[in-house]
């Protein structure tokens, strides 16, 4: 991927595989609170620290001083006028630049992250150019919350313990020594960088400006060797008595590696599929999405089956499964780990019925090949939220006398729609919810699979939704039915939830004409080339833009704000209705996953963003980087065919 010189704003993603990332922007300016070299997951896959925020970096030769950072400083001035010079960025394998120095010079620059280690590596090589060249660098330090910002004061240590080849620094006590492992000259010289500031934070309402730490710079020679800077968290992962025995770190042996490894994946989609995938305990789990969310249930169930199941990783879907499957709770999974020391939170209807479909599809792939002891704790997982569904659990979720699932309490959101702004949830959708209806519906006969006491529930379900889910006046499907817990008060709003009633589940709920029609109806309404929108353009409460302060923002969210991951369900439900027309599958492809594969290409580079104004053009908002949003469009890929471009 190549971008305009020193322009783009668009950014990059780099992992570690254990929660932590290095991210920032093609032109290298920080406009997140987020964008980072080192923020290292002190308690995989959270905790999250800032260690390492930036450098300044120049160069000095024959005709002067010539940047390559640039930083943009409170009230709104970027300086230096390092990003002036960049003329081309790639971003496989991992992100590098090239800048042109004054004299005809030009100097690569590029940046990995070690998998499995809180390691980012630095390089810079010069290509041309006849005048000796010194590269300077200097680190921006902080170390904080990666949530947080940082102000100066005289509790930072500047302190710097240079044995062992390598500088350490331990900004306070409450977070990891760094480590620069390195084969240049350092020289101590503490400085503040006072008030650099982000936009991005500006523009969402919240704080954003604040003060980075300088220790000292490092200096290296370009015309006797390229220039190698390795930052390494020295964590509970890595053994205290290892730490003064630690050889240096030989940027030319770890590329090839990590080189190596990533090549290993396939397309481009995989290798970003694998920024997602984490270590948490003895298994694994999925980050919702970077750089502010850490594993969500729901987000985790729907990811994977693109990001691992779609894509064979099935020993990574099985350690998945088998981490939340010991989690279940009177029938439900946590929605959330927190990113800290918070209380799991038990408040998703849908997360456990996504965990029965993820592992349903799971075992299938496994085929014969699947470990009994494995299966066994599967399945008893999913009997045990069959049951505590069907007793009736937290939040009144329970199995009505009608065989479907209600569910909701006043004040709590419980359904994928979960914005809150205080004590007001946005969209509250309590009663019987219709992709509720349809997660229950396939969890049952999944379950019927394995164990027969759930047939008639099973079959009393869906008589019941399709005697009580249909909206003549509207041709479409209520979206909640029972309304507040009131029999017969039904929810006619247009919204995309009924798609799963025909598309993006084992089974459908919903054929013939009714289907053709529910998926004309959300074409017709709701679909933008970003993603369905959550709300009809002609209902009350239809936001164009997702924009403002966090209130307006949040009060957005779900109403109207476009959202990637559903098409998913989009696509297979249209591909359902559309079978066996000439050509359907070429135009699915044509009109549905060319506009995400374009955009793959901008805002988060590689990946998918979480969300997207309604209205033209469909701005990306939110989290840049997006499991559940790759991961639907890598299963889209899959259910066309479409074979995946380096």
């Amino acid at each position: 991927m190549d971008s305009p010189p020193g322009s783009s704003f668009d950014e990059w993603l780099e992992t570690d595989g254990l929660g932590g990332y290095a991210m920032g922007t093609v032109c290298g300016v920080r406009t997140r609170r987020y964008h980072a070299l080192l923020t290292v997951a002190t308690k995989p896959p959270t905790g999250r620290v800032v260690l390492v925020n930036g450098f300044e970096a120049w160069i000095e030769d024959a005709h002067g001083r010539h940047a390559l950072s640039s930083h943009r400083y409170a009230p709104d001035e970027i300086y230096p006028d390092g990003r002036e010079r960049i003329v081309h960025f790639a971003r496989e394998p991992w992100p590098a630049w090239r800048f042109r120095i004054e004299g005809g010079a030009e100097v690569v620059f590029e940046l990995f992250i070690c998998h499995g280690a809180p390691r980012v590596v630095l390089g810079w090589r010069i290509e041309g150019g006849n005048s000796r060249m010194v590269l300077r660098v200097r680190p921006l330090l902080t170390g904080r919350d990666h949530h947080a910002l940082h102000i100066e004061n005289n509790q930072f240590r500047f302190d710097a313990d240079c044995r062992n080849d390598a500088v350490r620094w331990r900004p306070y006590d409450s977070v990891p020594r760094i480590a620069a492992y390195t084969n240049g000259v350092y020289r101590h010289d503490p400085l503040w960088f006072r008030d650099t500031m982000y936009a991005d934070e500006q523009a969402r309402g919240f704080p954003c400006v604040e003060d980075l730490a300088s220790p000292g710079e490092f200096s290296f020679d370009l015309h006797r060797d390229p220039a190698m800077l390795v930052f390494e968290a020295e964590t509970v992962h890595e053994p205290e008595r290892r730490k003064a025995e630690r050889p240096p770190v030989a940027a030319d042996t770890l590329a090839p590696q990590e080189r190596g490894r990533r090549e290993r994946f396939g397309g481009p989609l995989l290798r970003a599929a694998d920024a997602y995938l984490v270590k948490r305990g003895q298994g694994m789990s999925v980050i919702a999405g970077y750089p502010w969310f850490a594993d969500w249930g729901r987000d985790t169930f729907i990811a994977m089956r693109g990001l691992c199941l779609a894509t064979g990783r099935l020993d990574v879907a099985g350690a998945i499964l088998l981490e939340w499957a010991g989690r279940v709770s009177e029938g439900m999974l946590p929605n959330a780990f927190p990113d800290g020391d918070a209380l799991e939170e038990y408040n998703s209807v849908d997360a456990p019925l996504w965990f029965i479909v993820a592992a349903h599809e799971y075992l299938a792939l496994r085929g014969a090949g699947a470990d009994p002891e494995e299966t066994a704790a599967l399945r008893g997982a999913m009997l045990a939220i069959l049951e505590g569904y069907t007793r009736g659990t937290r939040h009144r979720i329970h199995a009505d006398h009608d065989a479907l699932l209600a569910a909701g309490d006043p004040g709590v959101q419980l359904t994928w729609m979960d914005a809150k702004i205080g004590d007001w949830v946005v969209t509250p959708r309590t009663g019987k919810p219709v992709e509720i209806q349809a997660l229950w519906i396939n969890a049952l006969r999944i379950g019927t699979g394995f164990d027969g006491r759930w047939k008639d529930l099973a079959r009393r379900a869906s008589e019941s939704f399709l005697a009580r889910f249909w909206n003549e006046d509207r041709v479409c499907l209520f979206d909640v039915v029972d309304v507040g817990h009131v029999h017969g008060k039904n929810d006619g709003t247009m919204r995309p939830n009924q798609i799963f009633a025909v598309g993006g589940l084992p089974f459908a709920v919903v054929g013939g004409r009714s289907a053709r029609a529910i998926v004309d109806r959300v074409e017709a309404e709701l679909l933008t080339p970003m993603g369905l929108r959550t709300l009809g353009r002609n209902e009350p409460g239809y936001a164009p833009r997702y924009e403002g302060g966090p209130l307006e923002r949040d009060a957005a969210y779900h109403q109207g704000t476009a959202w990637p991951w559903l098409m998913g369900a989009f696509v297979d439900a249209w591909l359902k209705v559309h079978a066996g027309e000439p050509g359907a599958r070429d135009e699915a492809g044509r009109r549905f996953l060319e506009p995400l594969l374009a955009h793959v290409e901008t805002a988060g580079l590689g990946h998918v963003s979480e969300i997207a104004d309604a209205e033209p053009p469909h701005t990306p908002h939110g989290c840049p980087f997006q499991a559940w949003s790759l991961g639907e469009l890598i299963r889209i890929q899959r259910m066309l065919e479409f074979p995946e471009r380096e």
